[in-house]
């Protein structure tokens, strides 16, 4: 296997320009500057319905099962007469648009038109609806944006949470089963657009706020992240830089991720539209139960670059290895995967390369990067010889980093046309973003991959805020460190909180793959009282502090949390990902219990 070659794909050169200062900050940028972008990401829309109209946009099954197109000449009617409707209801930046519900055809019109006319919206996170039990966070979200129209897609399905928290004089536009005073999105469609949709286009420029994406960080609480047309335009010039082969044919996209969030909503959607690509809304989800769905997609359409976060890769995978039909079909063209928002385990790295020799005889470029919601999100990548999970990368044409010493790490900060200005109607969260040269302070750490040869690029090395003191005084750097816990302990563990500040030592509240726990015993009962189990992880714990070079990097302690962590609670951001800081808030029984003096029996010890 090591000796197939890989297949041909375009790929921009990434390599870097770095500054070392004598206060030790270093400043890193490309070596290519950046070429120029449009003012308005729907020039693309206008472009593409010109020269390819009859080009399937974007795709969603019916409920049949059969797919619902639209093509781009369609693309724009719709948001010309949305954009219509929208501006004669008056919306503004003060009064924009919300939309409640998740990836559908419905939405991706009514954002192109918000786009296209130049009305902020806003996608807000489904779970904030119909997964909350007390919608704080939806309340949150929709005081600080005041909407004037709100979207959502089935009108009974959301009326508790919009009887719950929205105005009665906001209007309410739903796709089906309207509820009394609900409007029907078909009746938003049936507007006839005039020269007033025209001059609002003209009047969008690249300092236009075109979206508010919210993220809850380390807080919990929604922030909402400005988005600009320039952060829009200028990430996917910075994105075609990084791999040319966007550009050199329209990329066919399956894809999952939520639109609420940068990877799904700015990243991937926006690499269809700007590319004249074609983008199938897949219904599934990285879950035991979810990934069916993305399995059924995936059997029929042919990606020609695949978008992932790890667990999707992880539950994709076991359906690859015993599907050769679909692995011929995954593999047929596709040119380029790409992971984020996670460490990727090696083992389904390695898994996926083997399946591909097997299948195709090539492997199968393998990256990823490192950004977020304020840099729109593309900011730093890899390249095809930084294969190895962990690693981020170098930035991209027209970033520029700083990297300041902070105690044994350097902390990153960025630069650049795709960063935010600031925060939705929060001043001081905004000051509190950016220092006083404009860099956003990213709250995350890098290193270098090799202290000898800095071409080499970055590793990530955990995020600032999550690291913690022992009692010793000895710095814990818990980003690494989970990432490695969570890898050596698959399939068993989804992810892992690492606990001990102020403590003698370290120890981890794993959040456990029940499914997986369950497959290992194969008996009746609680899986995670199963000494089977309980050996099998002392076990890797083991082997684990047998590497470690210290106290501050050996886990001793451990133990299951036994309900799903709380989006109400602040423990899962909107990203879906883990709130470590909120977690050992609210579990500080259980973070005692890790860290007495007599470890109790339901916690794992590999101490005595």
């Amino acid at each position: 296997m090591q000796k197939a070659k890989t297949r041909a794909v375009a790929l921009g050169s990434m390599h870097a320009v770095f500054d070392a200062k004598p206060d030790g900050t270093i400043l890193v940028r490309s070596q290519r500057p950046l070429p120029g972008y449009p003012d308005r990401l729907t020039e693309r829309l206008l472009h593409w319905a010109a020269v390819a109209p009859d080009r399937m946009f974007i795709a969603r099954r019916h409920a049949g099962g059969a797919w619902r197109e639209i093509t781009y000449a369609q693309a724009r009617a719709q948001a010309r007469s949305l954009g219509q409707a929208l501006l004669d209801r008056g919306l503004t930046a003060e009064r924009p648009v919300a939309i409640l519900s998740g990836n559908d055809l419905e939405h991706a019109m009514l954002a192109l038109a918000c786009l296209h006319v130049g009305i902020p919206y806003a996608p807000v996170s489904a779970a904030y609806s119909l997964i909350s039990t007390d919608f704080v966070k939806l309340r949150q979200v929709l005081d600080t944006l005041t909407p004037g129209l709100v979207f959502a897609a089935d009108g009974e399905a959301f009326a508790a949470a919009i009887a719950a928290v929205l105005p009665a004089d906001v209007e309410v536009v739903v796709t089906a089963h309207a509820q009394p005073g609900q409007t029907l999105f078909a009746d938003l469609l049936a507007t006839t657009p005039t020269e007033a949709v025209d001059r609002a286009f003209a009047a969008v420029g690249p300092d236009t706020v075109c979206k508010l994406l919210f993220t809850s960080g380390s807080t919990g609480k929604p922030k909402g992240v400005i988005n600009t047309q320039r952060m829009l335009c200028s990430n996917q010039v910075m994105l075609i830089e990084a791999f040319p082969v966007l550009a050199q044919e329209p990329p066919v996209l399956v894809d999952w991720l939520p639109w609420n969030h940068t990877f799904g909503g700015n990243h991937n959607f926006g690499i269809t539209l700007f590319n004249g690509g074609s983008l199938y809304i897949d219904d599934g989800k990285p879950t035991p139960l979810g990934i069916a769905e993305t399995v059924r997609n995936l059997r029929e359409i042919a990606p020609t670059i695949y978008f992932n976060v790890p667990k999707g890769y992880e539950e994709l995978v076991h359906y690859l290895d015993r599907e050769p039909a679909l692995r011929q079909v995954f593999f047929s063209r596709v040119k380029l995967l790409f992971y984020s928002s996670a460490g990727l385990a090696q083992h389904i790295w390695d898994e996926l390369e083997r399946l591909a020799v097997e299948t195709i005889g090539e492997r199968i470029v393998m990256l990823t990067g490192l950004g977020s919601t304020e840099t729109a999100p593309f900011a730093i990548s890899t390249r095809p010889d930084m294969a190895s999970s962990g690693l981020v990368g170098l930035p991209a044409p027209g970033m520029e980093l700083k990297l300041i010493p902070n105690g044994s790490k350097l902390e990153l900060r960025l630069r650049g046309p795709n960063v935010t200005p600031g925060y939705w109607r929060a001043p001081e969260l905004t000051q509190a973003a950016l220092d006083d040269e404009g860099y956003y302070r990213m709250g995350d750490a890098l290193a270098f991959i090799d202290a000898h040869d800095w071409q080499k690029g970055f590793r990530f090395d955990g995020r600032i805020s999550e690291d913690f003191k022992l009692s010793t005084g000895i710095w814990v750097s818990v980003g690494p460190m989970r990432a490695k816990l969570v890898q050596r302990l698959a399939p068993f563990v989804r992810d892992a909180v690492i606990t001990g500040h102020d403590s003698d030592f370290v120890g981890c509240i794993i959040i456990p793959d029940l499914n997986a726990c369950r497959g290992f015993v194969l008996e009746a009962g609680d899986a995670l009282e199963s000494p089977a189990l309980r050996d099998a992880i002392r076990a890797r714990l083991i082997e684990l502090a047998a590497e470690s070079t210290g106290r501050s990097t050996k886990i001793v302690r451990a133990a299951f949390l036994r309900d799903a962590p709380s989006i109400d609670a602040g423990e899962i951001t909107d990203k879906g990902s883990i709130n470590q800081l909120a977690v050992i808030a609210r579990r500080a029984t259980l973070v005692a219990e890790l860290h007495a003096a007599h470890a109790p029996a339901h916690v794992i010890a590999i101490d005595g």
